[in-house]
């Protein structure tokens, strides 16, 4: 189908409310593609999958742990990347006929210091609109590493590193995006953000993502990658998104 763009962008998906906020904040936190009900078999299909997961697809850092591909790593995830109330907010920010630049799960370690505030992409940048989303597999608290950001800051040429010397430390105005397990973040991906600190003593799981314009560089090639399995499962929409 080749106006899949129009067709999205004329569903309305997000309320006036949500698609004000997410324009002027520059993030939204929603109920997410997975019900109350089955978070906790969307949390051990996670678990599965980066248990799995080879080694080459694994990337461990100094606060988390992420693993790549998570178009391929089950069912469970198919959801989340044709969720409709996210593919409205994608034609709002990205405004142009876009696609899937990544999926992959992270999840930040007990007892990690904070991250350093950062934008996914600069107003300026040849890889700009993007727009970024992370599914809540735990609850998202201010004492397990809510991922914190400066309202607004989505419509500053500036970045971070441009004038702040330290970057982990608390920034006058930031808000913490919390919710409960199987919230939706959407954010633009020029919003000044990144997680604070967990403190307590469980892992914060998640899965994040991005969408770039469709002429745009991707992070994940989908198609190089896909699986005779997943392939079989995918609907024209989730083809459309994958730019298969």
């Amino acid at each position: 189908m080749g106006d899949w763009f129009d067709t999205l962008a004329a569903s309305s998906e997000l309320s006036a409310d949500t698609a004000h906020e997410l324009h002027h904040q520059g993030f939204v936190v929603l109920p997410g593609p997975v019900p109350c009900e089955r978070i906790g078999q969307l949390a051990d299909a996670y678990d599965a999958a980066v248990t799995s997961a080879r080694e080459e697809d694994m990337k461990i850092g100094s606060t988390s742990t992420r693993v790549n591909d998570f178009v391929n790593r089950g069912k469970e995830f198919d959801a989340l990347y044709v969720f409709p109330p996210l593919l409205d907010a994608c034609c709002r920010v990205i405004g142009r006929p876009f696609k899937l630049s990544s999926l992959h799960a992270r999840t930040l370690r007990p007892h990690s210091r904070s991250g350093e505030l950062h934008v996914d992409v600069r107003r300026n940048s040849a890889d700009w609109p993007l727009l970024s989303f992370i599914l809540m597999v735990d609850e998202f608290r201010p004492d397990n590493g809510a991922t914190r950001f400066v309202p607004g800051s989505h419509q500053w040429l500036s970045a971070p590193e441009d004038i702040i010397s330290d970057r982990r430390a608390d920034y006058d105005g930031q808000v913490l995006a919390c919710g409960p397990a199987g919230s939706l973040l959407i954010f633009n991906g020029s919003a000044w953000h990144d997680h604070t600190a967990n403190t307590s003593s469980g892992p914060r799981r998640s899965i994040q993502g991005a969408f770039v314009p469709r002429d745009g560089r991707a992070g994940t090639e989908f198609a190089a990658r896909m699986q005779p399995e997943t392939c079989a499962r995918l609907g024209q929409l989730a083809r459309y998104v994958l730019a298969l």
